[in-house]
């Protein structure tokens, strides 16, 4: 047992300065807090309190980077001010999700309640943060974010997938998307929708394993897509419950066809 114990003592050590996931999560929903006043009461009393702000969280973030101990070589003051140079892109995309969810969900009253209360937005947001931060090298921050969000919203996006602008998440619980995944611009997910892989073979960990989604897609509830070589043409739809692991031409409806019983129940007299 002493060997046992000397190894759990082992393992304390190596991860002593290790920053939470709650305060790894807090940080990047602070950041969104600022982006979206929407999401908090705006606290911000001049563009001085709003660019200390930032000088605040790019200084967390190079904190988190060098207690975090998974990337020793890095530079990480260079890594966070480059992340922070990036944000005004990332926010520029966060805001065309946004438009994407206004225009395409009937039931979207105003910009204000898609930010404060969609799912799909929180989720789009959370990895676009992620994305970057995996971009730039950073080894499991990333995917704590995206699992924080997963855990929020069901959403389950692999922070290392490949994702245009105007990304329409609506509803979105059980959504799945791999890590190799690349997704066009304007294309629209609904809920149960998995873009996974064929195999999950550990030898097949550096190729394209999950398809890719062209440009003006929508693909409805509960479809499977899966397979690297498996392409999605742009202005297809996808129908409800469809299984593919091969391509489909540009401007194509696939829908499954199933057959539905009716029986009477009604009580005999």
């Amino acid at each position: 047992m002493h060997d046992f114990y000397q190894h759990i003592y082992e393992q304390q050590l190596a991860v002593l300065e290790m920053p939470s996931n709650k305060k790894i999560c807090g940080w990047a929903t602070k950041i969104l807090d600022v982006l979206f006043p929407e999401r908090n009461s705006g606290e911000m009393k001049s563009v001085d309190d709003v660019k200390l702000a930032f000088g605040q969280f790019e200084l967390e973030l190079e904190q988190l980077l060098s207690k975090s101990k998974a990337c020793g070589h890095c530079n990480h003051a260079q890594v966070a001010h480059q992340f922070f140079e990036r944000i005004p892109a990332l926010y520029e995309l966060m805001c065309q999700d946004a438009d994407a969810l206004m225009d395409g969900d009937p039931a979207a009253q105003n910009k204000r309640e898609v930010v404060r209360t969609y799912p799909g937005f929180f989720a789009i947001c959370i990895f676009r943060m992620a994305n970057e931060l995996h971009r730039l090298g950073v080894p499991l921050i990333p995917r704590i974010l995206t699992e924080h969000a997963h855990s929020k919203t069901g959403i389950d996006i692999h922070p290392g997938a490949t994702i245009g602008h105007h990304l329409h998440i609506d509803h979105g619980t059980g959504l799945v998307i791999g890590e190799t995944c690349t997704i066009g611009n304007y294309v629209k997910l609904y809920q149960g929708v998995t873009l996974g892989a064929l195999s999950v073979d550990k030898v097949l960990s550096n190729v394209k394993r999950h398809p890719t989604i062209e440009d003006h897609v929508i693909i409805y509830s509960g479809a499977t897509i899966l397979g690297g070589e498996t392409r999605i043409g742009h202005h297809s739809v996808i129908g409800g419950n469809v299984w593919l692991t091969s391509s489909v031409e540009p401007y194509t409806t696939v829908y499954h066809q199933a057959t539905a019983k009716f029986i009477d129940s009604k009580p005999i007299i």
